[in-house]
């Protein structure tokens, strides 16, 4: 009896070993840069932390043994400011993974960061194709859109249909620039003209003078290579100068259903935009948009969406591997196939590039809506392959040629 009592109390002790060893365990942290109270807070901020954290729950919370930690931080729009989150994350939180990053500016200080210290880092927010060309990294992917595809989408579509002059209203900084530079490449290349540009700063309240110049140039196309706020702003005021009224076309390069919803449909009604994800596509989006909306009061933004998928892809890519090791674990993630719902059959390339399907969409007239966030009639579909640029064309030095 003692030697069977010994045998049941040495294997509960063994037990309570191995579960006070799990609970030593620490959290794995992944870390979210933000925009939580600037020009992209809606398109980011606190509904990526909402997005990354219904990731983590859908997952079970934990993985390999390990609980799973969302940490934040506001990066303040200051690439200064997000390199020195991005550092104490990795240096001193001990967090594994950044994601979001929200502007491209701050996007690629952090992604420096990161890249010196052999961590991985995904892009859902930030735009500029710079990161999977000369800022890419061996652990960096940018997943949900960039300023080639957008342009290559929006610019096209919008050239095909005549719109064939253009004048540029320009964000001064790399995001803007680039989304400039790249719709610029997609007009011309299809016989359109570009009349002339001007640059902004970023969060401009008056734009006026810049409006005037545009109304000047006679464009058919006053192309917006901005976002958020500076979007918004823009299109209200185009609208109140009577641009839109005197035949000339807003042409918003990179536009969420958020900045939509700001603007009203009495004003966006027909612009052409393009987009990753729309909560009412398919049944897949209208669940887990219902499920985000119950969280924050509106359906996810594309960058939202992006978070979700981006942080479920990772976790299962850290279970699959074992360990979360970057190296291990950006292999096992560019290998498996992303079917979810916002991408199916996406995939990581050697650049960091995820590609998958982008949307046209029209805004809705107001009497076609049946209610609010009711905005888009989808266009058409452009497959990854044809709306990103190609591996071929990367200026990654990873990419073998």
């Amino acid at each position: 009896m003692r030697r069977v009592f010994s045998g049941v109390l040495a294997s509960a002790l063994a037990l309570s070993a191995g579960v006070a060893l799990a609970q030593t365990k620490p959290p794995l942290k992944l870390g979210g840069i933000l925009d939580m109270s600037g020009l992209y807070a809606d398109i980011t901020g606190a509904g990526s932390e909402a997005a990354a954290k219904m990731a983590v729950e859908d997952f079970g919370g934990e993985v390999l043994g390990r609980k799973v930690e969302i940490v934040v931080a506001d990066h303040l729009n200051k690439a200064d400011v997000s390199a020195s989150l991005a550092r104490d994350m990795l240096d001193n939180q001990g967090v594994e993974m950044i994601f979001d990053v929200a502007a491209s500016a701050t996007a690629l200080a952090a992604g420096e960061i990161a890249k010196a210290r052999n961590k991985l880092i995904i892009f859902n927010g930030p735009a500029t194709v710079a990161l999977t060309n000369e800022a890419c990294g061996p652990y960096t992917v940018h997943y949900t859109y960039d300023t080639y595809g957008q342009a290559n989408v929006t610019g096209l579509a919008a050239v095909k249909s005549g719109l064939d002059t253009w004048f540029f209203l320009t964000a001064d900084y790399a995001f803007g620039q680039a989304l400039e530079r790249d719709t610029t490449n997609v007009v011309v290349k299809n016989g359109g003209k570009v009349l002339g540009s001007v640059r902004h700063p970023l969060n401009t309240s008056d734009f006026s003078s810049f409006l005037l110049q545009a109304q000047a140039s006679k464009a058919k196309v006053i192309g917006l290579a901005n976002a958020g706020g500076d979007t918004i702003n823009a299109i209200k005021q185009a609208a109140e100068f009577g641009l839109m009224k005197g035949g000339q076309k807003a042409s918003p390069l990179l536009v969420f259903i958020t900045d939509i919803d700001s603007i009203g449909l009495e004003i966006a009604q027909n612009l052409l935009l393009s987009e990753a994800f729309y909560w009412d596509l398919n049944d897949e989006t209208r669940a887990f948009s219902k499920r985000f909306t119950e969280r924050r009061k509106r359906p996810p933004t594309t960058a939202q969406a992006g978070v979700y998928s981006s942080v479920s892809h990772y976790l299962k890519a850290v279970k699959a591997a074992g360990t979360t090791d970057a190296a291990a674990v950006i292999k096992m993630m560019k290998e498996t196939p992303i079917n979810d719902m916002f991408a199916k059959n996406g995939k990581i390339r050697d650049d960091g590039r995820m590609v998958h399907d982008m949307y046209l969409f029209e805004v809705k007239k107001p009497s076609e809506s049946r209610g609010r966030w009711d905005y888009y009639k989808l266009v058409g579909t452009v497959s990854g392959k044809d709306a990103f640029q190609p591996l071929e064309a990367s200026r990654c030095p990873l990419v073998k040629k």
